[in-house]
């Protein structure tokens, strides 16, 4: 005799019935009845009816349970637990392996996805969530987090290629993503950190540059990183050898930003039978315009193409959004040095030993770093300057404002221009995962390891956990909830602790309340009833005490 519970979802209602069965023989099969209902039970007399069926043959020993039985609040158990079964699903923990290295790794995934922070604080994060229990680790601290960077990076590019034969054993992909970011540093001593163009615009911050590939739906297949003083061009060699080496694939294509895909990039893909789409400068188009290959008036229609020798195509659009973005901050530069050209014409009529010249100077430095020194014209009469606009010059400046134009080699057969403009719009699948790692889910930045090998692993940790992110963000979009509050949601489900007197110890996990239990569901992830307690308790080897100034 036991209790058969099951619940069932209909309409987003969920119903939970419970019935006392037995099971029986009958012509050598085993056959269940039904011998009552206990829906209308409270879960406290669900329980008692199940513990005194476990107990049937000695009653006795029900009454004692409670004097025996010690239960105690435990670890959170929700967060880590989603987090690493949705790794194990992605191919992440088989990746990784099962060695001690492989399960620190993991957890370092997974702290950056729980709680983003330093390794110090990953280890404290470890003392409230059930990580040991849960990967089955012993106790750790900085020290080895620290370490076991290392050692991914060492091991990097293995676990990337199992990652990738994971994700696409079926079918390689055709088509790779790829585009850069700077990620700025603290501190002087980080190996890889140069002074360069930073993205950040923390100023007197040194940077390290990061390639990120990714396939055609935006999952990162690896990351690299490079000295603060790369240029985007030189950072693209590398992917193409790693695709034509590691990954593969018949007919490929790599879609790059503008800037990206330069004559030598492109003599690079030639060699291996690689394809490009990218995107060519503002220069670039003025420079086919006077060579009479395209036109402006092109650029009037929904999508236009035009064909060159040697089998170029390039694809023109404008954007009337984008055009009108561009007008009105061309328009809030000029009002803004107008402002200043006010404040210092009253600085001249207030300080009459004030020289108009060196203030017309400082005006046209303005000018020049809001870049409109081309259509503004500064001058001075008297003591009192003048700024206005060079209209010619304007109308010659905004008629291409919002214009684009993509270049490719790949046919019209293979790909017609509106499969190349949806292919090159997919790099925003990039720039996203590049606003997730560094801001607003997983804080790459500010980076504060120093050695070479560590940077390297610290980002390839975080693309890893942007994996898991966005994985997670597809499966919670009929959510009204963010990653971030989901993960926070499930941190509050702990396990409790059952120690039996005289016996061992074990963590029960209660019946989640429904929020939790709908995110549970709609990840595609099942709690188990108990979980084996190691009794670990995780420490750092740094304390707060020994930090703290004393009076």
């Amino acid at each position: 005799m036991y209790v058969d519970t099951s619940t069932i979802n209909q309409n987003g209602k969920s119903y939970t019935r419970h019935l006392l069965r037995e099971s029986y023989r009958e012509g050598g099969k085993v056959k269940h009845r039904t011998i009552a209902n206990l829906s209308g039970c409270s879960p406290e007399e669900i329980e008692a009816i199940r513990l005194a069926l476990r107990h049937k043959k000695d009653l006795t020993q029900v009454a004692s349970v409670k004097e025996s039985v010690v239960t105690r609040q435990g670890l959170s158990i929700g967060a880590v637990w989603l987090v690493c079964e949705v790794s194990r699903q992605l191919g992440i923990v088989d990746a990784l392996g099962k060695s001690r290295d492989g399960k620190l790794a993991l957890w370092q995934v997974i702290a950056r996805v729980i709680d983003q922070g330093s390794r110090l604080s990953s280890v404290r994060l470890a003392g409230s969530h059930a990580a040991c229990d849960v990967l089955n680790l012993n106790k750790f601290n900085e020290d080895d987090l620290y370490d076991n960077l290392d050692w991914l990076c060492k091991n990097q590019e293995k676990i990337e290629g199992r990652l990738f034969q994971e994700r696409h054993k079926n079918k390689k992909p055709g088509l790779y993503l790829y585009d850069v970011t700077s990620c700025y540093v603290e501190g002087e001593q980080n190996e890889l950190a140069a002074f360069g163009y930073n993205r950040d615009g923390k100023r007197g911050k040194k940077i390290i540059v990061i390639g990120l590939l990714c396939d055609e739906e935006g999952v990162p297949l690896s990351v690299e990183v490079f000295t603060g003083n790369t240029n985007d061009p030189k950072t693209f060699v590398p992917q193409i050898r790693k695709v034509a080496e590691r990954f593969g694939g018949r007919e490929v294509t790599f879609v790059g930003d503008r800037g990206m895909i330069k004559s030598r990039q492109i003599e690079e893909l030639s060699l291996y039978g690689f394809h490009y789409i990218t995107a060519i400068t503002k220069p670039q188009i003025e420079s086919l315009m006077e060579r009479g290959v395209i036109q402006r008036e092109l650029f009037d229609q929904e999508l236009a193409e035009v064909h060159e020798k040697e089998g170029i195509r390039y694809i023109m659009k404008c954007n009337p959004f984008r055009a009108q973005a561009v007008r009105e901050n061309r328009e809030s530069k000029y009002q803004a040095l107008c402002k200043k050209v006010e404040e210092a014409n009253r600085y001249l009529r207030e300080h009459l030993r004030a020289s108009g010249d060196k203030a017309l100077e400082k005006l046209k430095e303005r000018c020049k770093q809001l870049r409109i020194s081309d259509w503004v014209s500064l001058t001075v009469q008297g003591r009192e300057i003048q700024v206005s606009r060079d209209n010619e010059a304007l109308v010659e400046i905004t008629k291409l404002d919002g214009c684009y134009v993509l270049k490719t080699d790949v046919s019209g057969e293979q790909a017609p221009k509106e499969v190349v403009y949806e292919r090159y719009r997919d790099l925003a699948l990039v720039e996203q995962a590049f606003r997730r790692s560094k801001t607003v889910q997983l804080e790459m930045r500010p980076v504060y390891v120093r050695k070479e090998n560590r940077t390297r692993g610290h980002a390839f940790v975080v693309m890893m956990a942007y994996w898991i992110v966005k994985e997670l963000s597809a499966r919670w979009q009929s959510f009204n909830i963010t990653v971030e509050d989901g993960i926070d949601e499930l941190s509050s489900l702990c396990v409790e602790e059952i120690q039996i007197k005289g016996g061992a110890q074990y963590n029960q996990i209660p019946q989640p309340r429904e929020s939790v239990r709908q995110l549970l569901d709609a990840a595609r992830v099942k709690l188990p009833d108990t979980l084996p307690s190691k009794g670990i308790i995780v420490t750092t080897k740094k304390k707060l005490q020994d930090c703290r100034v004393k009076d």
